[in-house]
Order: C-alpha cells, then sequence, then structure tokens
C-alpha cells in the first residue's frame, strides 16, 4: 500500500481508539461526580505506527492484505488502575458492554499467569464497530488493563527490547525479572492497605470540593457587593482551611451556601 492508501485504512483504527478512550474516561468521570470510586486511573490510547504494522506481519507471517483480521492490536488502548482488584473490577464493565457496542473476541490474564519475562497485564481483544465516511467497518482493537506499577515496569521493558532489538543481554533481562517482582509485590503491598488508601483519597476529594464551593460562594457574595459577610467567612475559612476537620469545613459550607440561597444569588 502506498501511503494513501495506508491513510485510508488507518483513518478507522483513530476512530475507534478516540471513542473507546471516551467511553472509559466517562465511566471515570461519572463515578467520580457522584462521589463513588472509579477503578480507572486513567486511559490512554495508540494506533500502530505503519512500520510497526509491516514488522509484525512480517513476524507473524501475515499477508498484507489480511492484516486487518491477522493483527489484532492496530488499534489500542490502555487502561490505568490503582490496585489489581480494579483491573478485575474494569474487566466485568467490559464484559457487561459484550454484544452491545463491542463484541468480545478472547481475553488473556497475563496477571495471573504472567509471561517468563515477568510481564503482567490483562488483555481483551474486541470487534468493534465504527461508522466511517465510506460506511460502518468492524475493526479489531486491543484493551490492555494495568496497575501503574505494571505499566511502569512494561514501559521500561519495552524500551530495553526496542534498544536491544528483541534480544536484551541476559544479566539485563534478570534484573528486569527482579524488577517485575518487585513491582507485583508493590501491587500487593498496596492491596493489603486500600481500604486505607481509598478512604484518605475520599477525604481528599470532599476536602477539596467543599473548600472550592466555599470558595465560589465567598465570590458570589462580593460580586453582589457584601463585603462584610465576605470578610467574616474568609476570616472563617483562613482560620479552618489547615487543621480542621472535614466536618467543619462542611459546617461553614452550608451556613455560607444558606446565606446564598436567601439572597437568591446565582452564578
Amino acid at each position: 500500500m502506498h501511503a494513501t492508501e495506508w491513510r485510508r485504512f488507518l483513518i478507522p483504527y483513530e476512530n475507534a481508539v478516540e471513542e473507546l478512550k471516551v467511553k472509559f474516561k466517562s465511566i471515570r468521570t461519572e463515578l467520580r461526580s457522584i462521589g463513588e470510586y472509579s477503578p480507572i486511573e486513567f486511559v490512554t490510547g495508540r494506533v500502530k505506527r505503519v512500520s510497526s504494522i509491516i514488522e509484525k506481519a512480517k513476524k507473524l507471517g501475515v499477508d498484507m492484505e489480511d492484516i486487518s483480521t491477522g493483527i489484532e492490536d492496530i488499534a489500542g488502548i490502555r487502561i490505568m488502575c490503582q490496585f489489581v482488584e480494579d483491573i478485575y473490577t474494569v474487566v466485568d464493565y467490559i464484559r457487561d458492554r459484550d454484544g452491545r457496542d463491542l463484541e468480545i473476541v478472547y481475553e488473556k490474564d497475563y496477571i495471573n499467569n504472567y509471561k517468563d519475562s515477568g510481564y503482567r497485564s490483562y488483555h481483551i481483544i474486541i470487534k468493534y464497530p465504527i461508522q466511517t465516511a465510506l460506511g460502518p467497518k468492524t475493526i479489531l482493537a486491543e484493551i490492555q488493563i494495568r496497575t501503574l506499577a505494571m505499566n511502569f515496569w512494561a514501559t521500561i521493558e519495552h524500551s530495553l527490547k526496542y534498544k536491544y532489538k528483541q534480544n536484551i543481554p541476559e544479566h539485563i533481562e534478570e534484573r528486569i525479572k527482579k524488577a517485575a517482582d518487585a513491582a507485583f509485590k508493590l501491587d500487593q503491598e498496596m492491596s493489603v492497605i486500600r481500604h486505607e488508601i481509598r478512604l484518605a483519597q475520599k477525604m481528599f476529594e470532599v476536602r477539596s470540593k467543599t473548600i472550592s464551593n466555599i470558595l465560589r460562594n465567598i465570590y458570589l457574595l462580593r460580586s453582589s457587593g457584601r463585603i462584610t459577610e465576605v470578610e467574616q467567612f474568609q476570616e472563617r475559612l483562613n482560620r479552618v482551611w489547615d487543621n480542621s476537620e472535614v466536618v467543619d469545613l462542611k459546617l461553614l459550607d452550608q451556613e455560607i451556601s444558606n446565606i446564598i440561597e436567601n439572597y437568591n444569588l446565582k452564578d
């Protein structure tokens, strides 16, 4: 294929990656907006470069006319999680969508069945329907779900494979395996104190949201010319900002909100 043909070929994959990223980011946004914990930390995506597609086709013995069915990860998204347990929650989310806006082809659990190199991740190959200017098309795409620690290790290993053209020296390979074990040990330790971590994050989010609401309402009071109230509430906020419990901030927030409602002030 020449450049224009490649461009036309890759457009559906590019559109699929963008759509899938939006869908999974929306799950995170929706959960956080209603005060629920999100197992999704962040989402990235990419379409393989033409050179990588050609190289993989040669490695797998796939003819160029068969690459759309012979190479499953031309389009790929990566979902990062804080905890190993979150990975399987995200897997359940994807399974719930099976038959609706995507179709699961197969799954590979490289967490319970990690590779000899130490690689850990959860892979799901899907069929994904996409609308193009030339009509509907269904493509294959790969979803990888992993923890932040797994992703850090995999990124380093990928760089080393690129440098050594897949043939990492034995002494470096041994250290990489040890690093993989250390990364997974970190994930296991974080899982043990998972409840405490989530509780701390929840308190931080509530605190941040409450302070933002207080500041917004103080601004509304200032905009309406009620300087006396502004000075009083600003002084009280300064006192409780650093050392007070969230409950004190929420009480202050409620008091200011009541005044805003009585004055019928709006953003």
